[in-house]
């Protein structure tokens, strides 16, 4: 693909090299090969589509260790012998799970045919929520091959709030002192996101951790990451983030990418349904409902780009940043008052749920 600038000394990621110097490892010969991703970062991965045989794969370069890899391997058959739509790795024709060439691993799945998740297509929400407590469901005592890393999540919300929003005062500070056009219009919108930030705490604060569910969580569901097959079953694809978790953080992860979008625009009927629908498959308890409200009411986005704003001041593009800032303000007040509504009904929801 003439688009993707590869790195010099990484030649290996051309169709060219892929099919001559990994795909014979899986018998795969006179393949049709595109390349469909490819990130040149600190994780370097790369994903291409092949063609062989009458079938499709997927290939897929990995940026973590072996035992990583073992951990998701793990967790990926745990779900598929679990009844769960998870693609498997395909073994290479020396029966490994992975292919490793110029110190890279290279895995081969078949690919899923399908579209990605809508989030505007409710049935294909509720779809993906049902399936995300089914993978909770039945991995609440996952064991990872021997072998694996430990991948463990379990971090404290109540501390990491507080952190944030006493970021959000020394940001306060620095645009005070700046006044910029970035700083101004983050004074303006500062005590709406303060608001948020102080019902996110006070939520957080009644957590009791002993309460929270746990399991191995998929650690990046979103709609990319969920694909409706012709048939209808969701599959759930790249378990690359996988880890053993708070179920609650995984259902937040989901939320909060949908409800701060334009379109789904913090919208509590959609909320409570995405609730009540897990909840039909995975209890959630009093603690695992305070997480997940406390984790959506904070107001990440606005924490995020001023953070990066003035860490990276003097270099920056700030009209980019402040296009940013300007859009993400458009939501702020209907954010505020989902967070003042879902706050103030979370005793009579969790009697619902019970």
């Amino acid at each position: 693909m003439s688009s993707i600038l590869y790195p010099l000394d990484k030649s290996i990621f051309t169709e060219e090299n892929i099919s001559k110097n990994i795909l014979p490892y899986y018998d795969l010969h006179n393949a049709d090969i595109s390349m469909v991703k490819f990130k040149d970062t600190d994780k370097q991965r790369a994903v291409y589509k092949i063609s062989a045989n009458s079938k499709y794969y997927s290939l897929k370069k990995i940026y973590f260790s072996e035992e990583d890899l073992l951990y998701v391997y793990s967790s990926i058959e745990w779900l598929h012998r679990n009844g769960l739509y998870v693609p498997n790795l395909i073994s290479s024709i020396s029966r490994n799970k992975f292919v490793k060439y110029n110190n890279m691993l290279f895995i081969l799945t078949p690919w899923i045919e399908g579209i990605k998740c809508n989030f505007d297509n409710l049935e294909h929400v509720i779809s993906s929520v049902t399936e995300l407590a089914k993978i909770h469901k039945c991995s609440k005592h996952f064991v990872p091959i021997l072998g694996s890393s430990n991948r463990e999540g379990l971090d404290d919300l109540q501390q990491s709030t507080y952190i944030h929003s006493e970021q959000l005062l020394e940001t306060y500070n620095l645009a005070f002192k700046c006044r910029d056009t970035f700083s101004k219009n983050y004074i303006d919108i500062f005590d709406k996101n303060l608001e948020l930030a102080k019902l996110s705490l006070q939520t957080a604060s009644k957590i009791n951790i002993d309460d929270l569910s746990t399991s191995l969580c998929h650690g990046d569901y979103v709609n990319k990451n969920i694909i409706i097959s012709p048939s209808k079953e969701t599959w759930i694809i790249d378990f690359d983030k996988c880890k053993y978790d708070y179920c609650s953080h995984d259902l937040s992860y989901f939320m909060r990418r949908l409800l701060k979008r334009q379109k789904t625009n913090w919208d509590i009927n959609i909320t409570l349904s995405i609730l009540k629908s897990y909840n039909l498959y995975n209890h959630l308890t009093s603690s695992d409902l305070r997480y997940i409200i406390a984790y959506i009411c904070f107001p990440q986005k606005y924490w995020k780009i001023s953070r990066d704003y003035y860490k990276n001041i003097n270099k920056c593009n700030k009209v980019a940043f402040v296009n940013l800032l300007n859009k993400y303000n458009t939501r702020v007040c209907t954010h505020l008052e989902f967070a003042n509504s879902i706050t103030k009904i979370m005793d009579d929801l969790n009697w619902q749920l019970k």
